[in-house]
């Protein structure tokens, strides 16, 4: 048991509000969608004028992650612990392919299409959680992966 078992649904729930927050003031002041996968794809193949705020959105994200492993380091399990790098790598890139054939990811249609009542989210967020359960299963339970 850990200090988040104690906050209960506090910390998800101010988690959420926090995503809800900047994806609104995102697309309110930059009239931007906060897909991760586009916002970091526009770092990788940059346009004039469009990389800073983008450079700026992720490094938040990646302060915010390390600011969070300062303050509550036993909310993260061991490094190495899961899995071999080479599979970790093959999966980053396969969610990378899926999120470009999509036309988004998981917070682009997620968060920010189904807020806006997009059907195509809904149904990308629908393939993605229903892909994700099966992936779940089978490497799990067919394929003997360790937990």
């Amino acid at each position: 048991m850990n200090e988040f078992t104690a906050i209960g649904a506090i910390g998800p729930l101010l988690g959420g509000v926090l995503i809800g927050l900047g994806a609104s003031l995102l697309l309110l002041f930059n009239g931007r969608v906060a897909g991760i996968s586009g916002v970091f794809g526009g770092l990788l193949f940059r346009k004039p004028g469009d990389t800073a705020w983008r450079a700026a959105f992720v490094g938040g994200l990646l302060l915010g992650g390390l600011a969070l492993v300062a303050a509550h380091p036993r909310a993260f399990p061991p490094a190495g612990g899961g899995g071999s790098l080479g599979l970790v790598i093959v999966a980053g890139l396969l969610v990378g392919c899926g999120a470009r054939l999509g036309s988004g990811c998981t917070s682009g249609h997620g968060v920010c299409g189904l807020s806006r009542l997009s059907v195509r989210s809904l149904v990308a967020t629908v393939t993605f959680m229903a892909t994700a359960a099966i992936t779940v299963y089978l490497s799990r339970h067919l394929l003997g992966a360790a937990r």
